[in-house]
């Protein structure tokens, strides 16, 4: 699995919205390539900030 899918992986699994420091310690994945991640996926809108700094999967 590659750290898009391991990231994508998690988000699904998340019951609430998560930070991307979350996301990097639960994953073991360096924060520099979760944020990487994590634009990617806000770029084809996958995922949504409900509140500031945090995110989850769009509805």
């Amino acid at each position: 699995m590659n750290h898009y899918e391991a990231i994508l992986d998690f988000f699904s699994k998340a019951d609430k919205p998560v930070s991307a420091g979350q996301v990097a310690e639960a994953t073991g994945i360096e924060r520099k390539e979760v944020d990487k991640v994590m634009k990617k996926l806000k770029e084809e809108e996958k995922i949504v900030s409900p509140k500031r700094c945090y995110w989850e999967l769009k509805k």
